[in-house]
């Protein structure tokens, strides 16, 4: 049997300004929000795009904050309701962490459809736009959590097996690095790619709910189920729960996008 690895020394805080401590996290999705918006203005500015610099950081920043309140919510709501019937307050304890890729997509949702009614355009011109620029987000977080030595896999015997500081002594899938491959640089490289030419309007984002949810379902099979909710019924956990409506729905975008090959995203 080889020797598991063990978890890298790394300090998830870089440095202190004074009280305030700057975190790995934090700059992961800094990272990942200034890159989103470096690729989005180079959309922007080919010719015929039907987009413009402002618009790109206009959108970027509504969607940024619903990001940040549409993940906390969602974190709350799927994951910790409990700690918040017991204390309303506990969704503002944002320094304890915890945020939903789901809520936080139902928060870019609604930035979407804020900017849509501000800009006039439509909502899925506006969707498959952002689409291909997501991954680059939740690759970044996924590096981020793997930082913070959290949301590790169930135990393996594979030669990659990782000991984790607060995973116990057994060695565990590294699943963050999973998913930051997944569904951060395996999902970018296909929608990026396909994005590149014109598509039926609502396919590049069929195409994003459906791989991302399919992507999502297969690495929660090896990661720890949140130890507040365990598995669903015994054999779902709340990440797949959550995804799957996400396939279903990108499978009907893409049937529905056929009807719309004269409407161009």
């Amino acid at each position: 049997m080889s020797t598991p690895l063990h978890f890298p020394d790394i300090n998830p805080i870089i440095f202190h300004i004074g009280p305030l401590a700057v975190r790995w996290y934090g700059v992961m999705y800094l990272i990942g929000f200034f890159a989103a918006m470096y690729l989005a203005n180079r959309r922007a500015d080919k010719p015929g795009s039907g987009w413009d610099r402002q618009q790109v950081s206009d959108l970027l920043f509504y969607s940024f904050l619903g990001v940040i309140v549409g993940g906390r919510i969602g974190y709350v709501i799927f994951y910790h309701f409990d700690l918040f019937e017991a204390n309303p307050l506990y969704l503002f304890r944002v320094d304890e962490g915890g945020m939903s890729f789901h809520g936080g997509l139902m928060g870019v949702v609604t930035a979407m459809l804020y900017f849509g009614r501000k800009t006039q355009k439509k909502f899925f011109t506006i969707a498959d736009f952002v689409a291909p620029m997501v991954p680059i987000g939740l690759g970044m977080g996924r590096i981020g959590n793997f930082i913070n030595g959290e949301l590790w896999g169930r135990p393996t015997d594979l030669p990659w097996g990782m000991i984790f500081p607060t995973g116990g002594p057994v060695p565990r899938h590294p699943s963050q690095l999973y998913e930051a491959t997944l569904e951060g640089l395996v999902l970018f490289c296909i929608l990026w790619w396909y994005s590149s030419k014109p598509r039926p309007r609502g396919r590049i984002s069929g195409l994003f709910l459906t791989l991302y949810g399919i992507f999502r379902c297969l690495v929660e099979f090896v990661r720890e189920p949140d130890p507040q909710l365990g598995e669903l019924g015994g054999f779902i956990t709340m990440g797949q729960v959550l995804s799957i409506p996400m396939i279903i729905f990108g499978i009907i975008l893409l049937f529905w996008s056929r009807k719309n090959k004269g409407e161009m995203a």
